[in-house]
């Protein structure tokens, strides 16, 4: 793998998804923190919320997937993954979660990724890494953001203008 492109918090929506999928290059992998369908709350009257599109588009990824339930997902929609999970990635062991309840990484992750607040951050604490790449469809400050990691780095990325916000060397 190349990146690892990061996200979270799609709320169903298509035309973000379809963006996210438009920034993965041959050899990428995509990891999604949760709340990628909204099958619990997510409005129906709306066009562009279409969870059944993004469904159908996983049924042959194209890329590694890595995914996890968030507190809007209703896990029988898209069954077969979990409200956590920990895969290895450049040499490092990532953990992934929503974040919207607590739950306990094992004492040698080195990455852990989590969603559910739809504002992005990136921090190094005692060695380890902490990404919320924030959301590209609903942010809760008009930042429109996702995250990328490589062999070097983990970056949060602003949509809009392609700009880096923030970095960290792994």
């Amino acid at each position: 793998m190349t990146r690892l492109v990061v996200t979270a918090d799609i709320h169903g929506s298509y035309s973000a998804w379809l963006t996210l999928k438009c920034l993965l290059r041959d050899n990428d992998a995509m990891a999604v923190a949760g709340d990628l369908f909204d099958t619990k709350y997510g409005n129906p009257l709306h066009a562009d919320f279409q969870p059944e599109s993004i469904r159908k588009d996983l049924a042959e990824p194209g890329h590694p997937f890595y995914y996890v339930y968030g507190n809007c997902d209703i896990p029988a929609f898209f069954p077969g993954f979990d409200t956590s999970k920990t895969f290895h990635m450049f040499g490092k062991k990532i953990f992934l979660h929503h974040g919207h309840h607590s739950c306990k990484p094992d004492d040698d992750v080195n990455i852990i990724i989590q969603g559910h607040t739809h504002l992005c951050s990136l921090a190094k604490k005692n060695n380890r890494i902490f990404m919320n790449p924030g959301t590209i469809a609903r942010p809760r400050n008009n930042i429109h953001t996702y995250g990328i990691i490589d062999r070097d780095s983990a970056r949060l990325i602003e949509i809009k203008t392609g700009n880096i916000l923030t970095g960290l060397k792994l």
